[in-house]
């Protein structure tokens, strides 16, 4: 039922609550907003399950759990009629690829800079959430990033922007740097006419990428992709991929800096998100014990990937640096107790040796 006391027919209350949302939306930090419907995104079923099947998703095998409601957004909570998706910029003041030409220290993803997006925006579509039911009542349920929700076929069904060919979600409006977050919600809100590609021939993206983990166009196998191997890879990394890290120690920047779309990318609202971890000491970090690691990334979401993948990591950008300084730095890790820790210490000290 339409919101009680409002007057026209139910698709103009709803347009005018939509409409409503959209405000309290941004008001509350969000730089877009658009609807679709949960059932929305029928090709996405199969296409995760081809992408399994592939073996691309690596070691994530979450992927491989729940593909039933990932694949189905309907399947996720069958009372759900809307599914409202909003952006949140996070767009850097600098060109995060100048790091890369530093090779004493750390390049850190650019969304893990400072606070954990997965915290700051809950936040904010829990407020909008409590907003939209003490209008027009209803359910709702919120996800960023840590549900089976596919959030970027979504948020390309809802017109928020479209899946780039580095499959990355791209706005014209936004650019590429913006974080999504979805609420599913019982009331029949207007959903929006999707996106489409306006990707042209240009391979800027593709290009780029250090390691060629893309296939195809529109394609990423995970098992090559530095964010991967940065992040979600347990245990030692291919030694023919090690090279081609370079100093990235946590997630990889480049497809999406690449793209010329981010010309007209937004300013980020939240000061948060660019915080202290920009390009930190390889030396620094290596030294880190366990309760060392946890003290200097506590609220970044650096701090998931826990001590030991991080060293490791560090240990990979110390073998890659040419940096003879840095040998002992290496070398007093070639008996950690992490496998992996030693192994990259062994490699790093040969490296520089």
């Amino acid at each position: 039922m339409p919101p009680a006391g409002d007057a026209g027919s139910p698709q103009d209350i709803w347009g005018k609550m939509k409409d409503a949302l959209k405000a309290q939306a941004l008001a509350e930090g969000f730089s877009a907003m658009r609807v679709t419907t949960p059932d929305a995104i029928p090709q996405a079923a199969g296409r995760l399950a081809d992408y399994v099947a592939a073996g691309r998703h690596g070691q994530m095998g979450w992927m491989a759990e729940r593909m039933s409601w990932r694949g189905d957004p309907a399947a996720l909570w069958p009372e759900a009629r809307s599914v409202v998706m909003l952006a949140e910029t996070y767009t850097p003041p600098h060109d995060p690829r100048e790091d890369l030409a530093r090779p004493d220290r750390g390049a850190v993803s650019v969304y893990a800079q400072g606070k954990d997006y997965h915290d700051i925006v809950k936040s904010r579509l829990k407020r909008v959430g409590r907003w939209l039911i003490d209008k027009a009542g209803g359910g709702i349920k919120v996800f960023v990033d840590t549900a089976p929700v596919m959030e970027k076929p979504l948020a390309q069904a809802a017109g928020l922007g479209w899946q780039g060919k580095h499959t990355n979600l791209l706005s014209r409006d936004l650019g590429s740097w913006f974080f999504l977050g979805a609420i599913f919600t019982t009331l029949p809100l207007p959903p929006d006419a999707p996106e489409t590609s306006h990707c042209g021939n240009c391979t800027a993206c593709l290009d780029i990428c250090p390691t060629r983990a893309f296939p195809a166009p529109y394609q990423l196998d995970a098992r090559r992709c530095i964010s991967y191997l940065t992040i979600e890879h347990k245990g030692p990394v291919d030694p023919e991929l090690r090279p081609m890290l370079g100093n990235r120690i946590y997630g990889c920047d480049d497809c999406l800096a690449a793209c010329p779309w981010n010309k007209f990318a937004a300013d980020a609202h939240e000061m948060r998100y660019h915080g202290p971890h920009r390009a930190p000491p390889l030396a620094e970090l290596a030294a880190l014990d366990d309760a060392g690691f946890r003290a200097r990334f506590s609220g970044s979401p650096i701090k998931r990937v826990g001590r030991d993948r991080m060293v490791r990591n560090v240990l990979y950008a110390i073998g890659n640096s040419g940096l003879p300084h840095l040998r002992p730095v290496a070398q007093a890790l070639v008996d950690d107790p992490d496998p992996a820790v030693a192994d990259a210490a062994r490699w790093a000290a040969e490296r520089l040796g």
